[in-house]
């Protein structure tokens, strides 16, 4: 499985990428008595943490109650599973991929589990704000989602909403005040925890949720794509992120395995993109960082910057430095920095 994550991936045995994302700030926050905060959750997530066969499929629920703004906030990640978020009463700042809101009472926000999000820009203003993650099965675009067993929408139901939710990427909904009693009756429930029948309204409020939701995609206009569950999609948002985690140890077969693809399939889809093979492409990612580190930082050494950008080997980095360049990254630190 593949966790929420931070800025610092790495590589499993089986190839795949892993990203810790432990809430450190909101948990601290909490400690602190800075804010209120309900949740349950599994994994690194906050709060009670769940049975195993309590609810399967809902990695976190919970709610923060900030009076005051606060120097905190939840850095850049992406999460386990579709998240919808909703904000009660205050503003609080949003961002995902590189769009930023300001989400105010009412608004609600859903990120799929391949969007890079943050809550806070960094520091979070005074609000109420819920949160519920639901694991589908899925950690990029094309993979066909999977619904927990308890979730009751007919099947009608949930094909179109979850085509609705797949093919389309708006980040910030208003709702209405169905979903809001909703939240707030999820907030009742967390407090009231030790409840015989917790869990069960737990699930009527998430299934009410997701119902209403549909009515509002179905209401409203809302532009869908069908390019956004494709295999290609997936590679796209791959060879997007690799510019933040070039320095990784990737091999094809790891790069493959983490978009969930064969390594055939793989190659094709990013020589469609890129024109280039996915080693051809890291290493030019990777060439362009050294550049960068080269006149950033003149007094580094030049093979340190080789192996902090991904290089295994100070002779390959400066061969293939020479063939795109033209010339050593000595030479081309001096010469960039003599005409700066």
């Amino acid at each position: 499985m593949i966790a929420a994550k931070n800025n610092h991936p790495h590589i499993e045995n089986n190839g795949k990428v892993s990203f810790a994302d432990n809430c450190r700030p909101l948990k601290e926050a909490a400690r602190k008595n800075l804010l209120h905060m309900e949740a349950w959750g599994r994994f690194n997530y906050p709060g009670r943490k769940m049975e195993e066969n309590e609810l399967p499929g809902i990695n976190s629920v919970g709610f923060w109650d900030a009076a005051f703004q606060q120097n905190w906030g939840l850095k850049w990640h992406q999460n386990e599973g579709i998240e919808i978020a909703f904000i009660e009463n205050g503003k609080i700042p949003f961002s995902v991929n590189k769009t930023d809101y300001i989400l105010s009472t009412n608004n609600l926000t859903i990120t799929r589990p391949w969007q890079m999000h943050r809550v806070g820009n960094p520091n979070v203003s005074a609000g109420k704000f819920y949160w519920l993650i639901i694991d589908v099965g899925v950690r990029h675009p094309h993979q066909e989602w999977v619904w927990p067993e308890w979730i009751i929408l007919s099947k009608e139901d949930l094909e179109e909403l979850t085509k609705m939710l797949r093919q389309n990427e708006q980040h910030v909904w208003n709702i209405n005040a169905e979903i809001r009693k909703c939240f707030q009756k999820i907030g009742s429930i967390l407090k009231k925890d030790s409840s015989k029948s917790s869990k069960s309204w737990m699930a009527v409020c998430v299934n009410e949720i997701l119902l209403h939701l549909l009515d509002i995609f179905r209401t409203g206009e809302i532009n869908l794509s069908q390019a956004l569950t494709e295999s290609k999609r997936t590679v796209e948002l791959f060879m997007a992120d690799l510019n933040n985690h070039y320095i990784e140890p990737w091999t094809l077969e790891s790069m493959a395995s983490h978009c969930n693809l064969k390594p055939t399939r793989f190659v094709f889809y990013f020589k469609q993109i890129a024109n280039q093979s996915p080693m051809q492409y890291l290493t030019s990612v990777r060439l362009d960082a050294s550049t960068r580190l080269l006149l950033d930082e003149p007094c580094r050494n030049i093979k340190a910057i080789c192996y902090e950008c991904g290089f295994s080997s100070s002779e390959y980095f400066a061969t293939v430095f020479r063939k795109k360049f033209g010339c050593a990254p000595s030479d081309y630190r001096q010469s960039h920095l003599s005409t700066s």
